[in-house]
């Protein structure tokens, strides 16, 4: 059951090539025409990418990708790598080479550099209001649709791990499914539902895929607790809901075979409470949906 951590030696290049590819094209299409028609194909330009704000830096070496994409002649030189702390009007970066090259791959580096920077800030401050808990953060879900793989890269830069990557790679029984078992069974017996799909869900996957259900109220946990998941969401739950749900545990003896994470409606203001109530993970969509960290590339006048 451990999180996934990616490290940045272990990301497929060729992934994220494909994506900056696409991204290059969203944005430049048939050309430049602005700096076609104004900038000399021949000039050359020094330039800095400086930080607007403070943060958790994250996308360093996508930035470079996309500036050699867009000219391999391009020199990039990083001046922090990702997971620094950085302060507004840092310099991160310079860029060197031809201007019409480095105009071309501007807004697009800066882009990924802002939305994974916005990722790791938010998921450090996250890690750091548990500190010392124990707790362990992960993200959702909730990704802009076709950056997951870049954006869960940004969380684990930023301290946090990473849930699963999709629908492929392990079971999570939630509401929906609660309520579709239930009407093909017509049955309204909540508690029943769940220790009969935990079951179902069992005999029909890997032994090694992780299953995990997510309950709604006490009653609800003790039912889950006797079909023993891997873990047990407690979604919405109130943090001394969530210290009941401990005790209950506890009381079973299964502190060490079922793990607790809770989520829905976690913010900095209560993480701590959360965390304080015996929870193991903490997971939460408001770090991928964060608001990214603004970057500016400016020209460096000789």
């Amino acid at each position: 059951m451990s999180p996934e951590h990616i490290v940045m030696n272990d990301l497929d290049r060729g992934r994220i090539d494909t994506i900056i590819r696409f991204a290059l094209k969203e944005d430049i299409q048939t050309g430049d025409i602005t700096s076609n028609a104004v900038i000399d194909k021949f000039d050359n330009v020094d330039a800095v990418i400086l930080s607007r704000g403070k943060g958790v830096v994250c996308g360093m070496e996508i930035a470079e990708r996309v500036f050699t994409a867009v000219d391999p002649t391009l020199r990039f030189r990083p001046a922090v790598k990702d997971g620094d702390h950085i302060e507004p009007d840092q310099e991160i970066a310079f860029v060197e080479g031809k201007a019409r090259s480095v105009l071309k791959g501007e807004r697009t580096a800066l882009n990924f550099l802002a939305l994974l920077s916005g990722v790791s800030t938010a998921t450090r401050e996250m890690v750091d209001a548990v500190s010392g808990t124990g707790v362990k953060i992960y993200d959702t879900r909730k990704t802009v649709p076709l950056h997951r793989y870049l954006q869960k890269y940004a969380v684990t830069v930023g301290g946090g791990y990473n849930h699963r990557r999709g629908l492929w790679d392990m079971v999570l029984i939630k509401d929906n499914h609660l309520r579709i078992c239930a009407m093909r069974k017509k049955s309204a017996d909540n508690a029943a539902i769940i220790r009969e799909i935990v079951r179902e869900a069992r005999s029909s996957v890997q032994k090694n895929i992780r299953v995990e259900i997510e309950v709604e109220n006490l009653k609800e946990c003790e039912a889950a607790l006797e079909e023993k998941p891997d873990v047990i969401m407690l979604d919405n739950m109130a943090p001394d809901q969530v210290k009941r749900a401990v005790e209950l545990r506890k009381g079973k003896g299964l502190e060490k075979a079922v793990l607790f994470e809770v989520s829905g409606g976690i913010d900095l203001d209560n993480i701590g409470d959360y965390a304080r109530a015996g929870a193991d993970i903490i997971s939460t969509g408001s770090i991928t949906t964060a608001k990214p960290l603004d970057y500016s590339l400016e020209i460096i006048m000789k």
